[in-house]
């Protein structure tokens, strides 16, 4: 249980530096300037889609052979390794209308995160991670908290920070631990 948690909060940690979700927060933080509901509605967001994604991959542990699975896990975190490398961005036509009231800036945040994670290399993790290991619990905690661990500082300091992190030094970082991920994997 232990190994499901602290891999899924370090995988998805490093990987959602310089994801769309992390560009999403700071985006946020800079037009609402209200943090704290901004930091509810992600992780209310996340709790679900990754809660989801997890079962998804759990459901999908049952029906494939053990050895296809072992095969599949290895070459999915490869490929989410190699898709790390490659630069999130936000479309620049996406805008998030001012908001006052911190239930509606709360809602704005909730529906913004789970549309921006379906499809989201985070999202597919969650589900190879789910996959697995047999700990659904323990995964979505793991991947939330790592989702947090990667957002919170973005929206508390907003646009400041995106400006000083070394962008690509973490895609590369989050592309190595995709990729060790799966040759571990592999090796099991």
């Amino acid at each position: 249980m232990l190994e499901a948690f602290l891999t899924s909060t370090a995988l998805v940690a490093v990987a959602e530096i310089g994801d769309k979700t992390q560009l999403l927060s700071f985006m946020l933080a800079a037009q609402l300037r209200r943090p704290w509901p901004i930091l509810w509605g992600i992780l209310v967001a996340t709790v679900l889609n990754h809660a989801l994604a997890a079962a998804a991959g759990r459901w999908l542990a049952g029906w494939i052979p053990a050895h296809w699975l072992q095969w599949g896990l290895a070459a999915t975190f490869i490929a989410f390794g190699l898709w790390a490398l490659r630069p999130d961005t936000l479309d620049e036509t996406t805008t998030t209308p001012p908001a006052h009231h911190r239930w509606r800036i709360f809602l704005i945040a909730l529906v913004a995160f789970f549309v921006a994670e379906i499809g989201d290399k985070t999202q597919f993790a969650t589900v190879a991670l789910g996959a697995r290991f047999d700990a659904l619990a323990w995964v979505t905690a793991g991947t939330t908290l790592g989702m947090m661990i990667a957002n919170v500082p973005a929206v508390l300091i907003g646009e400041r920070l995106a400006e000083r992190l070394p962008g690509e030094l973490m895609r590369r970082i989050a592309a190595a631990g995709f990729i060790l991920t799966g040759i571990l994997t592999l090796l099991a």
